[in-house]
């Protein structure tokens, strides 16, 4: 905290702050908008909103945290030897990534059977992906952080695998009005995960002091924001689409 710049502890705050905003109204819209759907859609859509509801409650400990840590009181940072809890940002994780997949899989209204091996298979490996993460992430040596994120790449390959070669065939079962949304529904998800991997790195390619934990704090924020909250109304959006064809219509439409 000490390496940071008024200016740069002030913008950090924002990012959060605007995090924050985005993630509950998202949360708002979703639950509210539930009975757009049919009912065999509405666990999807309850689910998506309790992703950002998650996030949206991280989010507000994050912040409060993040002002916890530094007085400015006299125009300067000065901290206060409470430490920034980066662990708020792993336990949203730990609860969200998976469902974020579940989301998806759900909306694709598969088998029984289907579902349920998917949803483990893939929540496993996500809550794998970031429980190795972690440790990587809390370690003050850069050898200590590289291995740990090489070892959450591993269950990290298998999920983008999963998405791209895994659901291929699944997704084209989907009716043809929503089938290239879903495609770029996994296009979203493998663009946005792919960028934590890259802003977990950046204290290792020789970004230090301040503009590091801007662009760590900052990275992670937007890539919360793309994968929980624009990919949730892309999911809310498929799953409207799929109630439509299948002929459901809402109480103002009947």
């Amino acid at each position: 905290m000490e390496t940071l710049s008024l200016d740069q502890y002030s913008f950090v705050g924002n990012a959060f702050s605007f995090g924050l905003a985005v993630m509950a109204s998202t949360t708002l819209f979703l639950w509210l908008m539930r009975s757009s759907v049919a009912p065999g859609y509405r666990m999807a859509i309850t689910i998506t909103g309790l992703v950002t509801a998650i996030a949206a409650y991280h989010y507000l400990q994050i912040m409060l945290s993040w002002d916890k840590a530094v007085d400015v009181t006299s125009g300067e940072l000065a901290a206060t030897g409470e430490p920034f809890n980066q662990a708020y940002r792993y336990v949203d994780w730990l609860l969200t990534v998976p469902l974020l997949l579940v989301e998806l899989i759900l909306v694709m209204k598969l088998s029984q059977d289907e579902t349920w091996n998917r949803a483990i298979k893939l929540g496993g490996a996500a809550a794998l992906m970031i429980v190795l993460g972690y440790p990587g992430e809390v370690a003050e040596g850069a050898g200590t952080r590289f291995l740990f994120w090489i070892l959450s790449m591993i269950p990290f390959i298998y999920i983008l695998y999963q998405l791209v070669v895994g659901l291929k065939e699944s997704i084209e079962k989907q009716p043809d009005n929503v089938k290239q949304l879903i495609h770029y529904a996994t296009y979203l998800v493998i663009a946005s995960w792919a960028f934590y991997p890259i802003v977990y790195l950046l204290p290792l390619l020789g970004i230090t002091g301040g503009s590091a934990i801007v662009a760590v704090e900052v990275g992670y924020t937007i890539a919360d924001i793309v994968a929980k909250a624009v990919f949730g109304l892309v999911i809310f959006t498929i799953a409207v689409r799929k109630s439509a064809a299948e002929g459901y219509k809402t109480a103002t439409e009947s």
